[in-house]
């Protein structure tokens, strides 16, 4: 079955930010959308632990170890960019003011609920650090994931069995087999892997599927 890489799907995901946005790129997979904003668009990059401005990643050896985004991953800072403490940081989440957040998740399901914390097993980590806040707070939810967990489970379900970040809060889901739009008539598919069918991606999916606009 043919998939997008990850490149291509953070390439995919930048296509989607316009012009002006102020935009969060969560912890993971969707710090990589940074690599592949146009140079001559202008876009706002929100860091929850406390950046605003942020550029692609470093080249090597330029790493600065006192500027990281929230994954402790070494960040640019463009001109104009600031620092400024979390607090204010998350002010900025919570009040409304982002455009655009994306995040990486366990499931989405087809109600645009998500879950991106936590699997429920016993000896994970307690902590769902900012992305409660951003789900909410942000006007639109992207998702960024694989299609199916590493043993073929889908990550689309019908409803999400491991605990919730956000409640009807995805707007759009990039995974490495299609792009789906959240509508409330259900899950949209507006494009697919090269290749790859309707009803292979359907198979590929447990919650129902919608083709065309």
């Amino acid at each position: 079955m043919n998939r997008y890489s990850r490149d291509q799907i953070a390439a995919r995901v930048a296509q989607d930010i316009p012009e002006g946005a102020y935009v969060n790129l969560g912890i993971g997979l969707p710090t990589k959308v940074a690599n592949y904003l146009p140079a001559e668009r202008e876009v706002f990059l929100h860091s929850e632990n406390g950046l605003l401005g942020m550029g692609p990643a470093p080249a090597a050896g330029e790493e600065d170890e006192d500027l990281i985004n929230a994954g402790k991953q070494p960040v640019t800072l463009l001109t104009g960019g600031a620092y400024f403490h979390h607090g204010d940081s998350f002010a900025t989440m919570r009040g409304g003011h982002l455009d655009i957040c994306v995040l990486g998740a366990f499931q989405v399901a087809a109600n645009g609920d998500l879950a991106n914390w936590h699997t429920g097993a016993p000896d994970a980590i307690p902590a769902v650090g900012g992305a409660m806040d951003l789900a909410i707070g942000a006007k639109q939810v992207f998702v960024m994931m694989d299609h199916q967990t590493k043993t073929g489970e889908s990550k689309i379900v019908a409803q999400c069995s491991y605990p919730l970040t956000g409640v009807g809060c995805v707007n759009r889901i990039y995974t490495d087999l299609a792009l789906l739009d959240v509508t409330p008539q259900g899950l949209r598919v507006l494009e697919m892997a090269p290749g790859l069918s309707f009803d292979e991606l359907q198979a590929a999916t447990a919650a129902p599927l919608l083709q065309g606009e």
